[in-house]
């Protein structure tokens, strides 16, 4: 489904990522692991087409899309849900997800919504509210369905859980798997290391730009490496 290799990229003169390779088969959720600071934000970037990569190669579905825009990247059926929702606060719940299906899914709008209220029951419920006034977890769960809007053949969710309550982290982590049983590949791009192997098939752990870790995630859940660096165990 997507396929990522030796991926250079960066700001200015600052290279960020070095050489990122990575893969998503179809119907899996793969989750992009680090800490703040190591790239995973970047990669995602330049995935759909937000930030150019400086060279390597990046194929969604067989074919080239590096250079592409990021309206061509969509139009593809690859799908970005950026860290910090960036949703419209103004527009009424049911206006932002419309809005999701301004390029691609216009055909089948009012089928996805319907698909999209099932999913997410709290947003049939605040379908006329503003979105501003919204909880942070509501949010979250509206910038995620408008993505659904836009019938993706892959999703990235960007650090969904940041900035949510334990309880509400719990709950996005089901809902994201709730997601992938219908078959949708996810790219999980998080800091929530021990949840999100947790739903994923597969892990890659970035640090300073770098895949450092990898494989499935029964497997990298005994790494002696991994339990000392991001689970906090001896």
């Amino acid at each position: 489904m997507l396929e990522i290799d030796n991926l250079r990229a960066g700001y200015g003169a600052v290279e960020v990522l070095r050489g990122v390779s990575l893969d998503i088969h179809d119907g899996e959720i793969v989750a992009l692991l680090g800490s703040n600071g190591v790239g995973k934000t970047t990669t995602s970037s330049v995935l759909s087409g937000l930030l150019p990569a400086w060279s390597g190669q990046i194929r969604f579905k067989g074919e080239p899309i590096a250079g592409l825009s990021p309206q061509a990247i969509v139009d593809r059926g690859l799908i970005h849900v950026p860290e910090g929702r960036h949703i419209f606060p103004n527009l009424a719940v049911r206006e932002n997800l419309e809005l999701g299906a301004y390029r691609r899914g216009k055909a089948n709008r009012a089928r996805n919504l319907e698909r999209v209220m099932e999913t997410f029951p709290r947003l049939r419920e605040r379908s006329g509210q503003k979105a501003g006034t919204l909880s942070g977890g509501e949010q979250q769960m509206l910038a995620i369905g408008r993505g659904m809007m836009a019938e993706p053949d892959l999703l990235i969710l960007d650090e969904p859980s940041i900035g949510l309550s334990p309880l509400l982290v719990e709950e996005m982590f089901a809902l994201i798997g709730k997601l992938n049983e219908s078959g949708l590949p996810i790219l999980l791009v998080e800091q929530n290391v021990l949840q999100s192997m947790e739903i994923a098939a597969r892990a890659f752990v970035m640090e300073n730009g770098e895949i450092r870790l990898s494989g499935p995630t029964a497997q990298l859940m005994d790494d002696p490496e991994l339990k000392r660096s991001y689970l906090g165990l001896a």
